[in-house]
This record gives structure tokens, C-alpha cells and sequence, in this order.
């Protein structure tokens, strides 16, 4: 745990400490934070307070009253639920506002994890609940020099296995004897998967490749029983991710979209040219931002490429986010850059990694570009190739 720096960071956002509970496994940002273990056998509550100053302090049940003992501070024990409302009383004076893992409306679910009738009795006790999203990105979502240097790793070795994957789907469909070739979706994505793994790569799930229609399904994923042949004429879409193979390691993810054998038709063009306009226009958004040393909120990034898509005429055929925080899970615990499925207020923190990734969703074909970025202070950048035109395999 950062004692210091998450007390330097409550100073800096005014809240008096923040407090940690848990039950169950029920928030793991709390576990990945104090660097408690995930495994570990809980059937009580636990409860973690840090205070903008001063020493730290625990309230645990007494048949659980080791659960804290890694952390610095003092600790108190409960066994009734009324030692239970008194310890926590105890605990907590002196403190008004408190961050928690808790988002007011539910607006940023991915840190919601305080259950509503805990945030009632702090209320009760005059506690001031406040949500630690910003906080959880601080320390959750940052990466350190050697993290950002494995998505590096990862973003080489897949820009280039994706790169020779079209030129292994035109190989397949053309053999070179001028026999008829044959390719599935889900033969292509064995292919790719077999290639990550020479790579020493891992990876949640399965590359997404489609064709046509199914490019659409933005989580589509092709089967042994559910795969479409890849034909001369298609519109493919190829979504891939994987990490080094060690703990920590980020992930590297990104969406690229071709024709086979033909040059794309005029709607085609037309969408793949909106999405990258917006894709482009997220980019510059957060390149500026950072550049200028002013903050930007996940929701300000997607605002920049919904309105290139609506203004299109196309925005009811994006319907998901912009874009995800990236880490050791594809997923990542900072801020998205989201103003449809949430707002997302959080705001986009230096040496964090996401992507960018506007799509538009029609019903005969679907077209998604995405692009990961990294900062720092003072810059933004996108950390691999960036497709300029569709892919014509």
C-alpha cells in the first residue's frame, strides 16, 4: 500500500480519509489497492480507514481479527452488530467527508462496490460519503515504467502477427497451386491465436474476426459451430488483444477492417471515413488536452467522436463507448471514454494506457477502428499502427 502518496492524494482532492470495507470478495479494488490477498478466507467485514493525516485504523471481527494485520495501524474488534456501529463510529471520528467505492447514481458502476445500506448508516452518523473513482484511477490504473514497456512488447509483436494475418488470409483464399482455397472465421482466428502464442502472448477470450453482417456484433465471436466461410467480396473485421505472459503485464488491443479481393464500395468508404474522422478527432482531443497541461474527462474524449459520427448522420449506429482504460485486464479500473453507457467523469491520468475506438454498426456491415493511447505528463500519444485506409486483402 502507498500510505503517502494516497494521503498526499486526499489532501490534494479535500476529503478527510478514505474508507475501505469489504465482505466476501465484494470489492476487489479494496484487495488490489492495500495488496491484501484475493484468495484469502473472509466471512466477516472488514473495515479500513486512511485519514488524510495521521495513522491508519482497523475494525475487524474478532474470529477474522488477522485479516488486517499486514497494514499499518491501530486495530479494534467487533463481534455484535452493535460493537460493530460503535467501532466504526470510533473509527471514523473526527471525519466528515469520506471516499468510498461508491458512485452516486451508479453513474461509474465499474467502482460501485458499497453496498446501499452501509453508505445509510455512515449518512446516519453524519458521514459524508464521496465516491474515490478518481482515487481508484490514481492508484489502480497508473502503470509503472516496467508495465508500460510490456505493452510495448505486446503492441510489436501483434501489429506485426495482424499485418501477416491478411496477408495469410489472401494466401488461403489464393492458393498459390490455383487450387480453390477455404477459410472460416473461426479458422482465422486459430490462426491468430496460434500466433500470439508463438509470441508468448495471453489473452482474455479470443480475437474477434467476421465477416459481413457479423461485423456488427461488436462482441461476436466465431465457433467450430458458428462460423461463416470468408469468401472473395467480403467486408472483414478483425478485433485482437493478448500480453506479455507475467504478472502485471498490460494488454495491447486493437480493431482493423478490410475487403477481400475488390476495392470497397462508396458506403463503405463513407463509414470507414467517419470512423476514423472520429477516432482521429478523439485523439487530437486528448493530444491537445495533454499538451496544454489542461484536464480532460472520459466523457469529453467520446463526446469529440460521437459528435464527428452523429454529425454524419450515423449516431444511432454507434452504440457503445469510445473507449476502455487499459492494464493488466483489458478492462482497466481507470477512466473510460464514455458519455453514452455512463458519463464518465473520471479524469484521463497521466501514465494510463485505453483505447479509442468509434464504431459504426449497420445491418449489412459494421466498421470499428481502434487505436491504443498512453500518457504522460505533458504528452498523449498512440502507442502502434494506425489504419489510414481499409485493408484490401
Amino acid at each position: 500500500m502507498q500510505l503517502d502518496a494516497i494521503q498526499a492524494a486526499l489532501r490534494e482532492a479535500g476529503f478527510d480519509g478514505w474508507l475501505f470495507y469489504d465482505h466476501h470478495h465484494r470489492d476487489p479494488i479494496a484487495a488490489h489497492i492495500l495488496g491484501l490477498d484475493e484468495k484469502a478466507h473472509i466471512t466477516r467485514r472488514w473495515y479500513y480507514f486512511v485519514p488524510a493525516k495521521g495513522e491508519p485504523g482497523k475494525l475487524v471481527h474478532r474470529i477474522e481479527q488477522g485479516r488486517l494485520d499486514a497494514l499499518p495501524g491501530a486495530k479494534a474488534l467487533y463481534s455484535s452488530w452493535q460493537e460493530l456501529h460503535g467501532g466504526l463510529a470510533m473509527l471514523l471520528a473526527g471525519a466528515r467527508r469520506l471516499a468510498m467505492q461508491y458512485s452516486p447514481n451508479n453513474d461509474i458502476m465499474y467502482v460501485s462496490m458499497v453496498d446501499a445500506g452501509t453508505v445509510e448508516f455512515l449518512r446516519s452518523i453524519g458521514k459524508e460519503i464521496v465516491s474515490s473513482a478518481d482515487l481508484v484511477s490514481q492508484f489502480e490504473a497508473t502503470l509503472s515504467e516496467e508495465q508500460r514497456a510490456s505493452h510495448a512488447v505486446a503492441q510489436r509483436a501483434i501489429d506485426a502477427l495482424l499485418a501477416e494475418g491478411w496477408k495469410e488470409m489472401g494466401r488461403r483464399l489464393r492458393p498459390a497451386n490455383g487450387s480453390a482455397g477455404g477459410l472460416t472465421e473461426f479458422d482465422h482466428m486459430q490462426w491468430l491465436s496460434e500466433a500470439m502464442r508463438r509470441e508468448g502472448l495471453v489473452w482474455e477470450n479470443s480475437p474477434n474476426v467476421s465477416v459481413n453482417a457479423n461485423c456488427s456484433d461488436s462482441h461476436y465471436e466465431p465457433t467450430a459451430e458458428r462460423s461463416l466461410p470468408i469468401r472473395e467480396g467480403d467486408f472483414v473485421l478483425i478485433d485482437i488483444w493478448g500480453r506479455v505472459n507475467k504478472p502485471g503485464a498490460v494488454f495491447y488491443d486493437i480493431t482493423w477492417t478490410g475487403v477481400v479481393g475488390r476495392e470497397p464500395a462508396a458506403r463503405e468508404l463513407q463509414v470507414f471515413e467517419t470512423v476514423r474522422a472520429a477516432r482521429d478527432a478523439a485523439i487530437a482531443a486528448i493530444e491537445g488536452a495533454f499538451a496544454a497541461g489542461k484536464p480532460i474527462r472520459g466523457f469529453e474524449a467520446d463526446d469529440a467522436a460521437r459528435g464527428v459520427i452523429r454529425a454524419a448522420g450515423l449516431g444511432e449506429f454507434f452504440t457503445h463507448r469510445t473507449g476502455h482504460n487499459i492494464g493488466p485486464e483489458i478492462h482497466g479500473a481507470g477512466a473510460h471514454l464514455d458519455n453514452l453507457e455512463t458519463h464518465d467523469q473520471r479524469r484521463i491520468l497521466p501514465h494510463t494506457c485505453f483505447s479509442v475506438e468509434p464504431g459504426v454498426y449497420l445491418p449489412e456491415f459494421g466498421v470499428r477502428s481502434e487505436v491504443n493511447m498512453m500518457t504522460a505528463p505533458g504528452k498523449a500519444w498512440v502507442t502502434g499502427a494506425i489504419q489510414r485506409e481499409l485493408v484490401r486483402i
